[in-house]
């Protein structure tokens, strides 16, 4: 039988599948590009760089507002997978929480850097690239973008743990096919 569009009970529906997986691969783009922006004093690298990083960051944003909604107003996460203990699901939506903090932190402190510094003008622009370390908001950055690898590890990781050792469904109920 095919997904539905809403999530049941026992697994997630497409919308709330797409909306996933897009953005963890949006994700790890921005984390990649960030970290090789932030870890360059090459001009040309960094502006190469975050020639992707600002157009993807918004494709984030509007994502992320997108699933927020779309889990507030339409649809319902399915509840945990039969047999979990307690405490990991406790781990897990805490977990899910924190991810979306990060993110909203990132975006917020990216934004912030962008208007500060003028640098999409930079980029897709003729104005003087700007230094970005100097400006508040990077702190938060480079730390949000720290927190948010960890999260990400800590995510993927118990997903596998879940899906080759104790082999559930937790990976199964947020993939295309059918749990």
């Amino acid at each position: 039988m095919a997904h539905s569009t809403k999530s049941t009970t026992s697994q997630f529906g497409k919308i709330g599948i797409g909306l996933h997986w897009i953005s963890a691969l949006l994700i790890v783009i921005l984390l990649g590009s960030g970290f090789r922006a932030g870890f360059t004093t090459d001009t040309d690298v960094k502006t190469a760089a975050l020639q992707v990083h600002l157009p993807v960051a918004i494709l984030v944003l509007i994502l992320t507002v997108t699933r927020l909604i779309w889990w507030w107003r339409f649809d319902t996460k399915p509840g945990p997978v039969a047999g979990i203990p307690p405490w990991q699901d406790r781990i897990a939506r805490w977990t899910h929480r924190g991810l979306y903090a990060a993110v909203i932190l990132l975006l917020a402190s990216g934004i912030a850097m962008s208007v500060i510094s003028g640098l999409p003008d930079a980029l897709f622009g003729s104005a003087a690239f700007p230094e970005l370390a100097e400006l508040p908001p990077r702190a938060g950055h480079g730390i949000g973008a720290r927190v948010m690898v960890g999260l990400v590890m800590l995510h993927a990781g118990a997903t596998l743990y879940h899906h080759f050792y104790l082999k559930d469904k937790t990976l199964k109920r947020i993939w295309f096919q059918k749990a």
